[in-house]
This record gives structure tokens, sequence and C-alpha cells, in this order.
């Protein structure tokens, strides 16, 4: 027995253990290899490949006008196929745009008849329209106060008694900026993404120079002129029955933790100016900015609220007392990131899981436009079945995958979640995920990767209540722009009726 270790046991039985150790060891390393070519493949595709419920980022903005040419030409082409005497439709200029209006009229000795010479008249005329852009103006306001007093006064030398009218309200006292252009920079920032230091750029070719610290302070005034509307609307959500609730992260410069956190808190539709069929409830969307992702920061926030809040899984939430419903979007993102990362090995289970919350999802598409009861019913006559079939096979299928890989994780993340997933079934008012609020954050997350980080902890609350104020005039069908400039005009004044104020009751006209 030369060729025989000395580590190895010369007993039949013994050597019989050590090869099903081995076998088990094997077979254990195999499948981690298989569960981080999974993680591996998902990651790639991730990052490199489409996702249907991604949002366009900064990558995606530079080829989009050859993308969308080659699309529209592709359905000009199918138009054509299809229809061939259908024209095709021109998008409609608004008719709120102011209109110019130029007249090409013919020369005045052409207005002859050119047989019989006698005059024309005329009979119609043929219109079309151009729409001009006209780049931003900018001018000075100089603001005159003249004095008045008393010659004769003067002249006897008695005490003169001046006369002049009193300085007119600022939004920032003894600072040039107008509400206007506040609103401007707020918007380019918060609703359009533009970093500071480009709009310093920006304004230099105008002739204007506004350093990036200048601009950064008004912002954090503008915040704090307008912390009295966002604490009013926090109340109001405070008093909703449903809200929805998410969280981001946030690099804060000034910060020691290399990740600061801003949520999300809503209520309302989805759609600007939209409203639940049956409801009253307002559109309202607030950022809350904190240095930590604790779950006490949502109970801060919420004091003691305790209606619905729709969240994802992050068992933070658990400390508020709100009740908690799920997201079955989350849900469906496991499985399929299960398929994304089998690749070309396909798993029945994924796609009857998937097709299986496809189901429930075309449910809520028609009774989307229902009253709440309506809502209610159809759920619990054809939803509830479906998630019933849905969990027994999600019982089943737990016993029979025990390898741990991304479909292990989708079918145990929806047993861990099931209660607060078919919480939705028990009320009307609820929704089905948790879209909602991630459709709110997403503005932020695009704004941040322009921006990137916010340089003080003061600067990412400014940005908080600005990111709000922004997103809840949209919300409800408003420009922001207009909003917020008439905001600060109104905040300029002793005393502004801040109900008044409110998205939904303002009146811009």
């Amino acid at each position: 027995m030369k060729n025989v270790p000395e580590i190895l046991p010369t007993d039949v039985t013994a050597l019989q253990e050590m090869v099903v150790a081995l076998r088990a060891q094997n077979d254990d390393l195999i499948a981690k290899n298989q569960r981080l070519s999974d993680m591996f493949r998902l990651a790639q595709q991730k990052r490199f490949g489409n996702s249907s419920e991604s949002y366009p980022g900064q990558g995606e903005l530079f080829n989009e006008a050859e993308e969308l040419v080659e699309q529209t030409v592709e359905d000009d082409e199918e138009e054509a196929r299809t229809s061939p005497r259908k024209k095709a439709k021109r998008e409609k200029i608004s008719a709120d745009i102011p209109r110019e209006r130029v007249v090409h009229d013919i020369a005045d000795e052409d207005k002859f008849c050119d047989c019989c010479h006698h005059a024309l008249h005329q009979i119609g005329e043929d219109t079309n329209e151009k729409l001009e852009f006209i780049p931003a103006q900018v001018k000075v306001i100089v603001n005159v106060r003249p004095k008045y007093a008393c010659q004769a006064c003067e002249q006897n030398g008695t005490s003169n008694n001046i006369k002049q009218a009193p300085v007119p309200a600022s939004v920032i006292p003894k600072g040039y900026a107008t509400p206007s252009l506040l609103s401007q920079i707020v918007t380019s920032k918060y609703q359009f993404g533009l970093p500071l230091y480009r709009q310093e750029v920006m304004f230099k070719q105008y002739g204007i120079e506004l350093s990036r610290k200048t601009t950064a302070q008004w912002m954090m005034r503008s915040a704090d002129i307008l912390q009295s509307l966002y604490d009013r609307l926090r109340r109001r959500l405070l008093e909703q029955p449903v809200i929805y609730a998410d969280e981001t992260t946030l690099k804060v410069v000034g910060d020691n933790k290399s990740k600061s956190y801003m949520w999300l808190y809503a209520c309302g539709a989805d759609s600007p100016g939209g409203k639940l069929t049956g409801t009253d409830i307002p559109n309202i969307v607030l950022y809350d900015y904190h240095a930590s992702r604790a779950g006490q920061v949502a109970v801060d926030f919420l004091d003691g609220y305790d209606g619905y809040m729709h969240v994802d899984g992050y068992a933070g939430y658990h400390k508020t007392q709100a009740t908690l419903v799920g997201c079955m979007a989350h849900a469906r993102r496991k499985f399929t990131d299960a398929q994304k990362a089998m690749g070309k090995h396909k798993s029945g289970k994924v796609d009857w899981a998937l097709n299986h919350i496809q189901k429930l999802y075309r449910i809520e598409t028609q009774i989307k436009d229902k009253t709440i009861d309506e809502r209610y019913r159809i759920r619990q006559e054809e939803s509830l079945p479906l998630l019933a079939q849905f969990k027994t096979w999600l019982i089943k299928s737990e016993q029979q995958v025990i390898t741990k890989n991304d479909l292990s994780d989708a079918i145990q993340y929806c047993l861990n979640q099931w209660e607060k997933l078919v919480r939705y079934t028990l009320d009307g008012r609820l929704s089905i995920d948790n879209n909602r609020a991630e459709r709110a954050i997403k503005p932020f997350v695009l704004g941040r990767k322009a921006w990137m980080f916010s340089q003080t902890a003061k600067g990412a609350q400014s940005s908080a209540v600005l990111y709000s104020i922004v997103e809840s005039a949209k919300a409800n069908g408003l420009t922001p722009y207009d909003y917020i400039t008439h905001l600060l005009e109104q905040f300029s004044q002793p005393e502004p009726d801040i109900e008044k104020l409110l998205p939904w009751n303002v009146n811009l006209g």
C-alpha cells in the first residue's frame, strides 16, 4: 500500500464516509459557484442590459435623439404600409401660447385681375404655425422712492416733515433676488437637475455674475421661507388614511458618515392632478433628510401615525405604528432578477410566478377607475383566489428549491412578506404596490446623478424642502416655476394665508 497516503483511513466504512462527505462538499462548492455566477450575470445585466422598470439615465440621454428619429421613421413606414391614404398627425401647439400674426400678402399692384384688370377681393386665407423660442430675458428692476419735504418749513427753520413711500416688500430683505429669479434657480436644480455651478455659467453668458456660494445661500433662504408650507403639508399628509414611504441614499460631504438618506412620504394619486375615485385625498410628496436609516427616523416623522402605509421590505418601518402594506412590485422584481440571473437556463417556476403576478396586475388595471367599494369587492372575488394559489405554490416550491439562489430568495421574500403583500385586498383605497413612492422618489435619484452630493447637512435639509414643494406642485398639475414664484411673492407679504397656498387650493390666475 505504498501509493496510499498516510492520511487516508484503511477501514472501508471510514473511506465510504469520507467519500460521502467529499461529495457533499463538492455539491456545496458547485452550488456556491452557480450562485456566484448568477449574481455576476445579474449584476452585468443590471449595469449594461435593458430593464422594463428602468428610467433613462444620463448615459441614455446622449443617444435618445437618434433612437427617437429611428423609431419615428419606423412608425411612419409602418403607417404608410397599413394606411397609405392616412396623413401623419402633427403635434398640436398649445392654444395658451401667445400668437403673433404675420401676414404675407402680395403687392398692391398685383391685386388686379390679369384678364380684365378688375380689382381682386379676398376670398380666404391659408395659415400655418411655426414655434419660435425666445431666450431668457434678464432685467434689473430699479425701485425708486421719491422723497418729499416742505419748502416753507425749510425757510422758516421749523421741523421738516419728509414723506416717502414705504420700502417695497422683498423676499430677501436687502438682497437683489426677486421671486422669479429664485424660482428659476430652484426649478432648474430641483426639477431639471441643473447643478448650481452650471447655472453660474449660464447666468454669466447674460453678463450676470452669480457665484455658487450666493445661489446656495439663496436656496437655503428660500427653503427657510417655505418651511411653514412644508410643515402644513406634513400635517395634512399625516391626516390621510393611506400614505406611501421609501428612502434612498445621499452623499453629504460635511457629514462623517459615508451614506446619509433622503426619506420620502407621499399620498394621493400617482398622475398629476389626479384623484383616486371616491376619495378626497390630496396629492402630497414630502422629502425628509437624515444621516441615518434607522427606523426611529420614520417613527419621528410619522409622529404616531396609525393609518395604512405602503412600504418595501425594509424592517425599519416595523417600528412605526402604521399598518404596513407590502409591495407586489418588489416581489415581482425578485423573480425578474432570478430570471435574468439564470440567463439561458430558463426555469418554469420563475415563468409561472411572473405570469401569476401578472394576472393580479391585470385585475388592478381593470378596476383602477372603479369606486372604493367596487375595488374591494372585485379583489375579494378575483384577487384573493389567485393569491391563495400563489401561496400554495410558494410553500410547495420552497421545499423543492433547496439550493440557495435568486429563485429561492424570491420565494422566501414572498413568504416572509406574505401578510403585508395580501393586505391591499382589505381596503379599496390601497394599492397592490408601492410604485407611488418609487416614482415620487425617482426625480431625486435622477437629480442626484447630476449634482452627486450635498455639501452640508443644512444644504441637504433645504433640498428636502425644495424638492417637496416642486414635486407636490407637479403632483397637483401645477407648473413648479409659476407656483414657487407665487409662493415667494406671497411670503414676502405679512401673514400670508398658508391654507390658500396649498397646491390644491392655490389660485395662480
